[in-house]
This record gives structure tokens, sequence and C-alpha cells, in this order.
């Protein structure tokens, strides 16, 4: 990868109004291109209507759109006239009526849509099949750019550690976390700092602000981490812009400040042998207060 700045556009979305939504977008893209230099501005998990919309997912699918459509033209527009990469996290259309995917597209300073990636870990409440009203994503790929190799998670998907070391694996130097947050401030950064050190990754990590259309209230503190668990720059709860630059050789050094030199790599490092039983259904020995059942189970 190359030396770029990073940022973060940490904004509240007005519930289920995209239009006010796109233009507040283009606003806050403006200011991280002209205020920070950005070269990457990754935005709030569906910052287009908000998180919960209260709405069924015929409801919602009409609201939204394919992508490229209307969810993302103004949006792809821009980024051409600015010459900037952006992550713009929105509700889309998926194959047939009814059925809508929670999505971050990557688009590229040409304005064109670079990748989508499609929630492969929804929260179980959010789940189609469990009462919600999304589909799950069924693949996670790793998209290359002239700033690096860029992968993406929501929110939920950085709880799940498999997910981020497959996208490092597969070659990501840089990981963008859209999320809309309600658990605690703890969590939030411990996951990011976990998933930034398990992989030697940046984390560049934008949490939603202010209400849904179901009350629910997102803290902000996006935050950007770099591989060896450093926070470069943390939002406040508030909404605002952070940036910072990632450096292309992040791993010299033990830990910032230092200069004892690094050396190991995590992904090298891995007794492969040993992971074989990973994959197989499992629960928790501790029971949650709730589980959500799959309506075909």
């Amino acid at each position: 990868m190359k030396e770029f700045i990073a940022a973060c556009a940490q904004i509240a979305a007005k519930p289920n109004d995209p239009q006010a939504n796109i233009h507040k977008g283009l606003d806050w893209l403006e200011r991280a291109v002209k205020d920070y230099q950005a070269e990457l501005v990754v935005f709030p998990e569906t910052v287009t209507t908000g998180f919960d919309t209260r709405l069924s997912p015929e409801e919602l699918w009409e609201l939204v759109d394919d992508v490229p459509g209307k969810m993302t033209e103004e949006i792809q527009a821009a980024a051409r006239r600015l010459g900037v990469h952006v992550v713009w996290p929105t509700y889309r259309r998926a194959d047939e009526q009814g059925r809508v995917l929670n999505s971050s597209v990557l688009i590229g300073p040409d304005g064109e849509v670079i990748g989508i990636y499609d929630k492969t870990h929804p929260f179980p409440g959010e789940r189609r099949d469990m009462g919600g009203w999304t589909e799950v994503g069924t693949s996670a790929e790793v998209f290359e750019t002239e700033l690096g190799n860029i992968g993406m998670i929501i929110c939920y998907d950085g709880d799940f550690p498999e997910l981020s070391r497959l996208l490092a694996v597969k070659g990501a130097e840089v990981i963008v976390r859209p999320s809309a947050l309600l658990r605690s401030y703890d969590i939030w950064y411990i996951t990011n700092c976990a998933r930034a050190y398990d992989n030697h990754v940046y984390m560049v990590s934008t949490n939603m602000l202010g209400s849904d259309a179901a009350g629910n209230y997102y803290f902000g503190h996006s935050m950007i981490v770099n591989p060896i668990a450093w926070r470069l720059a943390q939002a406040r709860g508030t909404e605002e812009i952070i940036a910072a630059k990632l450096d292309p050789d992040p791993l010299r050094y033990i830990t910032w400040g230092s200069k004892s030199i690094q050396p190991f790599d995590h992904l090298e490092d891995r007794n492969l042998a040993l992971y074989e039983e990973i994959l197989q259904e499992a629960r928790s020995k501790f029971e949650p207060g709730k589980r959500y059942s799959r309506k075909d189970a």
C-alpha cells in the first residue's frame, strides 16, 4: 500500500429519508477532502436510512434501490469530482422483491463501484430468517485499489475474528468497519484493536451517531487503529470527522514510540494444523438472556 490519509465521517442519519442523508453525506464528503485531504472516507453503517427502519422487508425494498442506483449515484459523482475513495454503506435491493441486503459500497476516485460487501454476520434480530429484515451475505473479498488492498466488514461482523482473519489471509492491508453499534464503548474499542492486532491490518471504523426510527441511540466514537493496535484517531460522541495518515511500514517497531524491532508476524506464525475443528456448529456454554430462532428451524 502507499501512504495515504483515511477519514471517518461520523454523522447522524435522518430516519428513513435517503435523499436527505445523501445530501448530508455529500456535504461531509466535501469537508473530509477539503479540511483533512482525505483519500479514503468511510461513512457509518446504513447511513442512507438509519439501522432499524421499523419497516417490513417489503417496505424497505421499496424505499431503497439497486447498487449502482439512486442510493449511490450522487456519491459516485462526488467521488469522481473530488478524486477520492468512498465507503458508502446502505441497504440495497437483493435479487428479488422484498429481499434486502445490508451493504457497504466501495467507490473509486473515478466514480465507479470497485466492490460491494454484504454483511455476512447480521445481528440476530436483523436477519430476515430470524424475524428481521436483511438477508445474510455470502462472500468477503479484498479489493485492490491505488491506495492498497481494502477489505470490508460491517458492525457485528467485527465480533467474529475468523472474518477479519479471512480478509487478512486474502491480502487486506486495511479493513473498514462501518457500524451502528449499540453495545458499550469498551466492546467497540476492544474489537477494533483486537482485529487490527490479530491480523496486522489498519482498522478504519466509523460508528453511527444519533437515533434511528426505532429510537435506538448510537454513540459514535469512531476510530482508526494501526496494525500494532494503537489508536491513531478517535472521535467523540458528536458529529465530526477524524482522519489519520496510514504508514505503509507499520510493523517495523513493536509498539508506538519505540525503536524495539518487531520480530513476529501473526499470519505467518499461525499453527494451521490446530484449526480443523473450528469449522463446526457450536454454542456458548453460557446461556444468553434471549436466543432468536430461525424460521426454517
